[in-house]
């Protein structure tokens, strides 16, 4: 089961970078040296996210990309979905062609609460809560 990977992983390094950025346009090509990220699959991410709502973009010589949310409501849970759809951590391989157990499988009911877990989990875990808080706070 993997919950983060590469799109996920990129999204939250980009909305963490924005969000400290306090509402200041941040172009395209600042983020690529910043995050590290080869430009077409920054891009990419930049579009999932703005087309899910996360981000604004403008145009222009001083364009480039804010939250279009605070940091403390956007959830990692959100980013999975945005990214690759409900988080599924039961695609069980007994189906009821296979498995006469199906209706009553004791490990499939062990996997949907951990399944229910990790969801309750991710959905406490914010772009704020990443953001490390400076020392004067």
């Amino acid at each position: 089961m993997r919950i983060l990977n590469r799109d996920t992983d990129l999204a939250t390094r980009a909305l963490c970078y924005l969000a400290q950025q306090q509402d200041k346009p941040i172009s395209v090509a600042h983020l690529e040296d910043v995050l590290i990220a080869p430009r077409p699959f920054l891009r990419k991410i930049l579009q999932v996210l703005q087309t899910q709502g996360f981000l604004k973009s403008f145009k222009g010589k001083k364009g480039g990309f804010i939250l279009n949310k605070t940091a403390d409501t956007i959830y990692i849970k959100d980013l999975i979905v945005a990214f690759h759809g409900p988080i599924n951590t039961n695609e069980c391989v007994f189906n009821k062609k296979t498995c006469p157990d199906i209706g009553s499988c004791l490990l499939k009911g062990k996997i949907e609460r951990i399944k229910s877990y990790v969801s309750n989990e991710l959905k406490s875990v914010t772009i704020a809560s990443l953001i490390p808080q400076s020392k004067g706070e």
